[in-house]
């Protein structure tokens, strides 16, 4: 099972630039790109709804720009595929010229499909040398299919590892036992962890010390030294976790450590913990024990609700493993985690998703709050008890519960999320 929780935690917890709906869009764009190459005729973009509806609003990194076109024509003229979710790092200013000029003059092209899969990406690039076709499916950086001039360069439509049907599908397990494995784990094999820490609380005082978004983190550091809001553990969790989105939805060029495909649910189940554990003074041995908890948490329920979805992850997935994660840290039995996470559904399980946006910032914070609070009622015996809505009698049930209201019960949220948007989108234009 160690072996499982490392290579799972590998592959789900990397580095990401800029919003990863967006980023996968440059990355499939760059990919069929580099297998024609020359003078950029028109664009195709083709993606789910949950794809549009997280890039529809979200700056992009190194630019001022937002929206699908621009991460389109960045990824084609500037990408490096080869840095899959960084793959804007090398844009400069001419690439973002010169992707401005070829939205302004209509070659991009952005169509909402739903009938291949709830996670699905195509872009076709036209070139003076023909065609490039590039489709990702399931995960942010799982290119399924590449073609040149009609000639199949690469072909796997196989369910993407880490996927809700993937090779290591945790649901096998109980979350419990998982988090006992963690617990057991020496240092070294959970240290790589600590990057995260790092490489996010960095975004999140580039959100304190500069402008970005609408500025929640920066207000809540201004509060605090104004007297209004108390310096305490709550307050400085909100505050980062704020800040960091802040930046980050702004289109900030920095990278964010992310976890289970989002670089938000990266921030999310990240910060709050590393600024517990800083303020509880505890070591690295206790802090990376508590961010694997935090990780593996959130994967696990995203195997439940699935990769993207009408319900804010940040709150039912990202924040259930702070929440998990920092219970850890408060000195949490087995129960009081158990109960933590019935304290967090059982608060913000309904707040919908309604794409990537600055406005992320406020969720994220609210997601934060929610889950030091649910810990430290935990670990004083208090808890939504079995039977309150969705709220189950132990873990299991409580999150297989959960994965039911994302996939079941919120079918037509996103496409009444989607249609709102697109009417927006035409408002705006007109």
């Amino acid at each position: 099972m160690k072996n499982i929780i490392k290579n799972v935690l590998k592959q789900e917890v990397v580095l990401a630039l800029g919003c990863t709906e967006p980023v996968a869009v440059a990355l499939a764009s760059a990919s069929a790109y580099s297998v024609v190459k020359g003078d950029i005729e028109k664009i195709n973009v083709i993606v789910s709804s949950n794809i549009f509806k997280n890039a529809f609003a979200v700056g992009i990194p190194g630019t001022k720009n937002v929206g699908l076109h621009i991460a389109a024509a960045l990824g084609a003229i500037g990408g490096d595929c080869k840095l899959k979710l960084e793959v804007l790092k090398n844009i400069n200013s001419n690439h973002e010229k010169e992707a401005k000029k070829i939205v302004e003059e209509g070659k991009v092209r952005i169509d909402v499909d739903d009938s291949k899969a709830i996670f699905y990406i195509r872009v076709e690039v036209f070139t003076k040398n023909g065609l490039g076709v590039c489709e990702i499916k399931d995960k942010h950086s799982n290119i399924v299919y590449l073609e040149a001039n009609g000639k199949v360069i690469y072909e796997n439509r196989e369910v993407a590892v880490g996927s809700s049907k993937s090779n290591f599908d945790l649901r096998e397990f109980k979350l419990l036992d998982l988090i006992h494995e963690i617990i057991d784990m020496e240092y070294k094999e959970l240290e790589f962890l600590l990057e995260g820490a790092e490489v996010n609380i960095k975004i999140a005082k580039e959100g304190l010390n500069n402008s970005y978004g609408m500025e929640i983190g920066k207000r809540y550091q201004k509060m605090i030294e104004e007297g209004i809001i108390s310096d305490d553990i709550q307050n400085n969790i909100i505050m980062m976790t704020a800040a960091a989105s802040d930046a980050r939805m702004a289109g900030c060029f920095m990278p964010v450590m992310s976890s289970a495909g989002s670089g938000n649910h990266g921030i999310t189940a990240i910060i709050p913990v590393a600024v517990c554990a800083k303020l509880l003074n505890k070591d690295n041995e206790e802090l990376i024990k508590a961010l694997a908890i935090s990780h593996i948490t959130t994967i696990y329920i995203k195997q439940f609700t699935g990769r993207l979805s009408s319900v804010c992850g940040c709150g039912v997935a990202a924040g259930v493993g702070a929440a998990c994660g920092m219970c850890y840290l408060l000195g949490g039995n087995d129960k009081e985690i158990e109960n933590t996470i019935k304290n967090m559904v059982g608060d913000i399980s309904g707040v919908v998703c309604d794409g990537a946006k600055p406005g992320c910032a406020i969720k994220l914070s609210t997601a934060a709050a929610a889950a030091y609070k649910a810990a430290l009622l935990a670990t004083r015996g208090v808890y939504v008890p079995c039977g309150n809505g969705i709220v189950g009698c132990d873990i299991e049930s409580t999150i297989r519960n959960l994965g039911i209201f994302t996939r079941e019960g919120m079918k037509n949220v996103d496409r009444t999320i989607i249609d709102i948007m697109l009417k927006k989108e035409y408002e705006l234009v007109c």
